[in-house]
């Protein structure tokens, strides 16, 4: 066969198809699971399939041309015929007949025309055109790309330098064979040093029935960001009526962007939205936020802004109908590998905002907005900061006097250093001053500093099988107080002090054997722990309490010494904690199949320090029993357990299970039941509720057949009698395309009303959705519907985000 080396460039063939309508796709991770495996262009016979490559690469390359004869004639063209193959580096043409002048430039393929390359694969019935003057004309072609899901077809592709154009071109995701979708456009325009191109006449069918018409769409072609109209989120309820969000991306600089987000609500009116965002070697921010300048929805309900929970008048309350808005602030700045300086400041224009702008109970859950800035440092050693947090009210059945105090500022330090192999020194200190937005002199509050210091020293003596860990901890706690604490507590000595020292020994031992159970290998340990804790008793009853309340009695409260948040309080002690643990670890694969973790603490005297309101005192005798349980009979079954028994009541306080089964590859089914005691509960005071909370939780997603499958969730308050979201669904899944009928009942404000919702989703994969975005809602509801979503980052706090659907999901990332 013959064989030439030439400097001949291989075709663009791939220029433009690989750049225009998939363009135009949305990037999600989709699930392409009922997907068969075959291609549109299925793979070339005898021509190995690239994994990597591109222009930068390809064009220091030379071309391989051969085929079964090749002979040239007087006008220098060069026939190349039979099984001709065109090969540079990860590109392959293939052709019957190929015409070549080497003089003019022009050439001409004809005949089972192929190509291939990391991106994309085509096939075509002829080729021509000029490689001197640069200009291509593909004729009747199909492609399959390869780097990401996506078939179609052109009548005719032109080139021309860096433009070119695809004529009556199709793309879809879908199977050849069954066709769900598909996206038409008469004419795409493509200029590759601009990065843009246009679609003209663009149609979306799905099936055989056009259901999208759209004139002209510009679109990117690379990935440079271009300034222009992004994806639309189109909704319809009966609080806002037709939704209509038009984002607006502003590519201004490469480090810096913004995106506009004009909104239409039928039945509220116009609101307009805007981000923007930073990126430089130091630091990233962002600044976000929304204003409406007149919305209709509190004066059809004017009610629940003029009148409390009970429905009588608020002294002085107005309609929130115009101007409202909110604004945030996120943004970071390292000066050093030690130091950097974070801010997080979030604000909205009144209390009802959150609950308005939100479509679940989630958005009305929180508040407070808090604001907070600082400084931070971190050594091997220790870590420091100075900050300052600021609370706004976001609650409309609450006021100011309700909100945490302010710290402004904030100094804090942790140091703990060691000292040879079994030595520890170390401290803790802290410096605040606290203000209150409820502040008048005549409500409660009053502002105060205080300074918190514990040094300590410690001991780690650790073996294989065992630990002991004494430490001597010294805490000293002054507090220097306005003449309002004179006034308010009627208390005289406006700088109180504490000073007590902490004595606690943390010690436990490992203990190990094998074992089986049905024929299976088990390691089992049995962890034996002890911990006592002596704190003598100071008297606290003239001290303020900032930002101290008990904590949650729970196992990790077991080996604390204190059970207090902040340093308001430091509880006296003289307890021990007596806890054990027991695992089953499968020998075969590694895994905890079952783990048991029972605890209590044994009181040996009285705890005299309380507060009042917040808890009952701790008397002599035995806490709650806790108890932890994780249980995993197969790799589909999970089930968590806890729960506490007071011998004192001979009852419980605290009760909870969860339940997970996995369903085949994608359906889960979660039970779940929480109940706690109100260890307050005190019946003389009329309206104290002896319970909590007391709830039940049964979701689902169960696949009927490969392509359907039902979702629903039950959330249930036993306490009050009534659903806290109720949700029905269907959804049909096919391998390019989606559609899920949602109905949903939830509780949507503080008021306990309930909404009635019905969400429609039509997704078509690898290019967008259409409807309201009920997956994002079923997600939230049912935990593991995205099996990677059982393992869930905490989400951010509502002084990064505020939930009123202002922030992208799927903007570019500067």
């Amino acid at each position: 066969m013959p064989r030439v080396r030439n400097t001949l460039r291989l075709l663009p063939l791939s220029l433009c198809i690989a750049i225009a309508l998939p363009a135009m796709a949305a990037e999600d991770d989709e699930d392409w699971s009922l997907c068969p495996l075959r291609d549109a262009v299925p793979a070339f016979e005898g021509v190995a399939t690239p994994t990597t490559g591109n222009t930068k690469t390809r064009i220091q390359q030379p071309t391989d041309l051969e085929g079964d004869a090749l002979q040239g004639t007087e006008n220098a063209d060069t026939l190349v015929q039979g099984n001709v193959r065109l090969k540079r580096g990860d590109q392959f043409l293939g052709t019957d007949r190929l015409v070549y002048n080497q003089t003019t430039g022009a050439y001409k393929a004809d005949g089972s025309v192929r190509y291939q390359d990391s991106g994309m694969r085509i096939v075509a019935k002829s080729a021509e055109g000029n490689q001197d003057s640069d200009t291509h004309q593909i004729n009747d072609l199909q492609y399959q790309l390869m780097r990401r899901r996506g078939n179609g077809g052109a009548d005719r592709i032109s080139l021309k330098d860096d433009a070119g154009a695809l004529y009556g071109a199709t793309y879809s995701t879908c199977d050849p064979g069954q066709r769900a979708w598909e996206l038409r456009a008469r004419e795409i325009d493509i200029d590759m040093a601009k990065g843009r191109g246009v679609a003209h006449n663009a149609t979306l069918r799905i099936g055989h029935v056009p259901v999208l018409y759209v004139p002209w769409f510009p679109f990117p072609t690379d990935d440079r960001r271009q300034t222009g109209l992004l994806y639309p989120s189109i909704a319809s309820s009966s609080r806002n009526g037709f939704d209509w969000r038009q984002p607006i991306y502003l590519n201004l600089a490469p480090n810096y962007d913004a995106t506009l987000y004009p909104r239409f609500m039928s039945k509220r009116g116009v609101q307009l939205g805007g981000e923007f965002r930073w990126l430089y070697e130091q630091g990233r921010g962002t600044v976000y936020g929304s204003w409406m300048p007149k919305d209709d929805l509190p004066g059809r309900r004017p009610e629940r802004y003029l009148n409390d929970l009970a429905g009588h008048p608020i002294p002085g309350a107005t309609l929130p109908d115009n101007n409202r808005g909110q604004f945030g602030l996120s943004a970071v700045h390292s000066f050093d590998p030690t130091w950097y300086a974070s801010a997080n400041l979030g604000w909205v224009s009144d209390t009802h905002y959150l609950e308005d702008f939100s479509n679940s109970l989630y958005g009305v859950s929180n508040y407070f907005i808090r604001s907070e800035a600082g400084v931070y440092g971190r050594g091997r050693y220790w870590n420091a900061g100075v900050s300052a947090d600021h609370y706004q009210l976001a609650d409309y059945t609450l006021t100011d006097a309700n909100l945490p105090y302010d710290r402004l500022p904030r100094l804090f330090g942790h140091w703990a250093q060691p000292y040879g192999r079994w030595f520890e020194a170390g401290a803790d200190a802290e410096l605040v001053h606290f203000q209150h937005a409820g502040y008048t002199g005549q409500t409660g509050q009053f502002d105060g500093t205080r300074l918190d210091l514990k040094p300590y020293i410690a001991a780690n003596f650790d073996g294989a099988s065992w630990f002991l860990h004494p430490k001597l901890a010294w805490r000293y706690t002054a507090w220097q107080l306005d003449n309002a604490w004179r006034t308010q507590a009627g208390i005289a000595d406006t700088s109180p002090s504490r000073s007590v020292p902490i004595t606690s020994v943390d010690a436990g031992m490992y203990f190990d054997r094998a074992t089986h159970f049905r024929g299976e290998g088990y390691l089992q340990t049995f962890e034996p722990r002890l911990f006592y804790l002596r704190v003598p008793y100071s008297d606290q009853t003239a001290i303020p309490l900032f930002d101290t309340a008990p904590m949650t009695f729970s196992w990790g409260q077991l080996f604390r010494d204190n059970r207090y948040t902040g340093a308001d309080r430091q509880t006296d002690a003289d307890q021990l904690t007596i806890a054990a643990t027991t695992r089953f670890i499968s020998e075969a694969d590694g895994r905890e199949k079952l783990a048991l973790s029972l605890g209590q603490i044994r009181y040996f005297k009285d705890s005299r320090v309380f507060i009042p309101g917040a808890e009952t005192p701790v008397a002599q005798g035995k806490s709650a029993w806790v108890a932890d349980a994780s249980f995993a009979p197969t790799d589909r079954w999970l089930i968590n357990g806890a729960y506490q028994w007071d011998p004192k009541i001979r009852g419980q306080d605290l009760a909870s299970l969860r339940a997970r089964y996995l369903v085949g590859d994608r359906g889960i089914v979660n039970i779940g039941y929480r109940y706690r005691r109100n260890t307050t509960f005190n019946p003389a005071i009329p309206g104290s509720e002896q319970d909590l909370i007391k709830q039940t939780d049964f979701s689902f997603l169960y696949p009927i057949t490969d392509n359907w499958s039902i979702v629903g969730r039950y959330y249930y308050s036993l306490l009050d009698h009534k659903p806290l979201e109720e949700i029905a669904g269907v959804q049909w899944e096919s391998c390019c395309l989606a559609v899920r009928a949602v109905a949903r009942r939830y509780l949507r404000d503080r008021t306990g009303e309930l909404n009635n919702a019905i969400q429609l989703e039509v997704e078509l994969k690898g290019l967008g959705s259409a409807g309201q975005k009920s997956e994002r809602v079923l997600r939230r509801a049912i935990l593991g519907y995205d099996r990677d979503d059982l393992y869930l980052v905490p989400p951010r706090t509502v002084s990064q985000t505020v939930s009123n659907g202002t922030s992208p999901s799927t903007d570019p990332t500067p």
